[in-house]
């Protein structure tokens, strides 16, 4: 693969909804920051599930605002490491040189554009790669657990405990003083210990359904259950947070929101939707934990630019351990 003439660079594009293989490296111009942007020279690039959904297409709902027969915007990838190499008018946090990680639009290239307000300082001593790794699960873990009042003596389970967003909640969760139970698979067991979790359950030989322990909150990052089948596992009061847009028993994405809305109304717990935005200070606010050791960061594989649709095709998998990451090369 070759790399960026001047005013042009490589990108990994798609021109139509689809699987991995419909991604392809492309030479695009360059992008210029606008106000309040910074323009960063990418070094890492960490792919979500949300990315699987954005190449597919689907929930079909997406379309309405990533475009209805093909996508609007051609460049995949949100989350990144970079250092800023150029910043629009009104940017005074960050300067040329800085090196940055966050989440916007279009991180699958040689260079992206977007919000400072999106970007924070790196965590010092992390890699371009573990940073990159960070942003999207980080900050999901974070408001997930901050919405559902995850604290000291909170009794808490997680279902998919492995990825990218589980192996961060069980962090934060743990700091917080909560005790974690974790939902995986055999060869996470390890793995869900050393992360501080309390208990491990192996899904392969074992049904979550049928634990006799009862929870505060219950945080499910799969969608393999019902939303009803998990209540009787909350204690009265407790918190369920559906936190998945792959379709199940319960049907897809919107079908999960609806019902999810119903048990929440009519039910005597809760079922809330949480959001999950970037900003500035909770990308330090996740710095300052990896900093301190809180945080450690779970990488499944590495891939280089090269071989960004392969790395694609491992998060489409759904049983990446932690997270999946593409390098660039420096200058």
């Amino acid at each position: 693969m070759s790399y960026s003439a001047t005013g042009t660079m490589v990108a990994i594009v798609h021109d139509r909804y689809g699987e991995a293989d419909g991604l392809r490296s492309d030479i695009v111009p360059i992008p210029s920051p606008g106000p309040h942007e910074v323009r960063v020279r990418v070094r890492a690039v960490s792919l979500n599930p949300a990315d699987k959904f954005l190449m597919r297409g689907n929930p079909r709902m997406i379309r309405l605002v990533y475009g209805l027969r093909k996508p609007r915007v051609r460049v995949r990838g949100q989350d990144f490491a970079g250092v800023v190499d150029a910043v629009g008018d009104g940017v005074s946090t960050l300067a040329v040189g800085d090196e940055v990680f966050g989440e916007i639009s279009g991180t699958l290239a040689e260079y992206a554009v977007g919000s400072a307000d999106h970007m924070a300082p790196t965590p010092h001593g992390l890699t371009f790669e573990h940073a990159a790794a960070i942003p999207m699960a980080g900050l999901a873990a974070l408001h997930l657990l901050r919405a559902s009042g995850v604290g000291n003596g909170t009794r808490l389970l997680i279902n998919g405990a492995s990825g990218g967003i589980g192996t961060f909640a069980i962090q934060i969760a743990r700091a917080r003083g909560a005790e974690v139970t974790a939902v995986c698979s055999t060869r996470n067991l390890d793995l869900m210990a050393s992360l501080g979790a309390s208990l491990a359950i192996d899904y392969t030989a074992r049904n979550v359904l049928d634990t006799e322990r009862r929870y505060d909150v219950i945080l499910d990052n799969v969608g393999n259950h019902r939303i009803r089948e998990w209540l009787p596992l909350l204690r009265p009061g407790g918190i369920l947070l559906p936190n998945t847009g792959e379709p199940g028993p319960d049907g897809g994405a919107v079908a999960r929101l609806i019902k999810a809305s119903w048990h929440h109304l009519v039910s005597r717990y809760r079922v809330p939707m949480v959001t999950s935005s970037p900003n500035t200070a909770d990308l330090i606010e996740l710095a300052a934990l990896v900093e301190d050791g809180t945080l450690t960061v779970v990488i499944d594989t590495t891939f280089d630019f090269a071989h960004a649709p392969d790395a694609m095709a491992r998060v489409a998998t759904g049983h990446a351990r932690g997270k999946v990451v593409v390098t660039l090369p420096g200058e």
